[in-house]
Order: structure tokens, then C-alpha cells, then sequence
């Protein structure tokens, strides 16, 4: 699997148009969308090339594709735009021995996120008894972060692809399985040119 990770896009056609040409440019087959896709929120301004159809028309041809996950700005009038579910919450993407956790990161605090969380959300659910997270990926920040945090759960958020903050560039993310004795990977990139800023790797 090799995934684009998109968060905050807040109704910008162009920075969604910008972040899905590097679908087919990193070979990718998947598509996790972490939040506030839609809504420009009322903190915000508008975004540069503000469209929320747009970005509707944009993500579309991706709709078989994509595990997403409902943010703070998500209202119900927009996810009706969409044509593809969303998780209100949270997703889990099971990848092989990795094991994902998508949030928006407004409910879940990726900061203290431990990695026995599904003990607790899917006790039902769990596979052989437990269900380890590797990494949790969230957005709602606009800063793009790539490190464990101190319950030793990696830690990924893409950034903004329109409202960037702390003086970051619009950034997006990619994650790449893991293959023969290569671990999986994240890593950020830059909207601009996708020259990569950071990486990290699940051991």
C-alpha cells in the first residue's frame, strides 16, 4: 500500500487539485483524507482558491479509494457533498503487521495517544486478544509533526494543504507499507514541488 495523507483542506480547489497529482506521481493507491475537507471554519480565512465543489469534483474520481475521517469544521450539510463514508470519529487501517489510527486529532489527544487504545474503543473487534497502533495520523493542528510520542505511538500529521501554520509551507504526507525487510514509512512533503521534509519509520 502506498497512501496519500491529505488533512485541512478547508474548501481550497486549488490545494486539492495541487495534493491529488501526487497520486499517480508516488504511485499511490490510497487516499486517507484526516478532516475539515470542506469548511474553511469560522477561525479561518478563506483559503487561496476557496471552491468547495471543487474539491468535491476533485476527490470524486478517488471515492473508492479513500478512508476518511470527520473534523471539528465538518459539518453535516458538507459531508453530504461527499460520495464516499466517513468516519465520525475514527478509522483503523490494518496493513499487514501495521496497524493505523485515523483521527481528526480534536478528540483523541495524539500527544498521550497510547498504543493499547483499542483495548478500550474495540474490545469486540480485537485479534488475538490485542491490536497494537503503530501510528496515529491526525490534522486539526495545520503543523506538520513526524515523531513518537511518550507512549512510543508514532505520531503523523500532514499538515495543512491550504491554512498552514507556525510559519510551514502547505505540506501533505505519504505512507508507504512495508516490503520484504524495508519497514513501513512517513513521510512529509512540501505542496509546492513534493520534495520531502521529514520521514520516519515503523520498526
Amino acid at each position: 500500500m502506498r497512501a496519500l495523507i491529505l488533512s485541512d483542506i478547508h474548501g481550497s480547489a486549488i490545494a486539492a487539485r495541487q495534493a491529488l497529482s501526487f497520486f499517480d506521481k508516488f504511485n499511490c493507491d490510497r487516499i486517507f483524507l484526516l478532516g475539515d475537507t470542506l469548511y474553511h471554519g469560522p477561525r479561518n480565512p478563506l483559503p487561496e482558491g476557496h471552491g468547495p465543489m471543487g474539491v468535491v469534483e476533485a476527490l470524486t474520481p478517488y471515492k473508492g479509494r479513500i478512508t476518511a475521517v470527520r473534523g471539528n469544521c465538518d459539518a453535516d450539510v458538507d459531508l453530504m457533498m461527499l460520495d464516499f463514508p466517513i468516519e465520525d470519529e475514527y478509522a483503523v487501517v490494518k496493513d499487514s503487521n501495521t496497524t493505523l489510527f485515523l483521527s481528526h486529532g480534536h478528540i483523541f489527544e495524539p500527544n498521550c495517544f497510547p498504543a493499547n487504545a483499542l483495548e478500550t474503543l474495540e474490545p469486540a473487534n480485537l485479534e488475538n486478544g490485542c491490536r497494537k497502533v503503530d501510528a496515529y495520523l491526525y490534522g486539526h493542528t495545520h503543523i506538520w509533526k513526524l515523531e513518537k510520542n511518550f507512549k512510543g505511538v508514532l505520531i503523523v500529521n500532514p499538515g495543512s494543504t491550504s491554512l498552514p501554520k507556525g510559519g510551514n509551507a502547505p505540506t501533505f504526507a505519504l505512507y508507504e507499507s512495508a516490503t520484504g525487510t524495508s519497514p513501513a514509512k512517513f513521510s512529509i512533503h512540501r505542496l509546492d514541488d513534493g520534495s520531502e521534509l521529514a520521514s520516519a519509520e515503523i520498526s
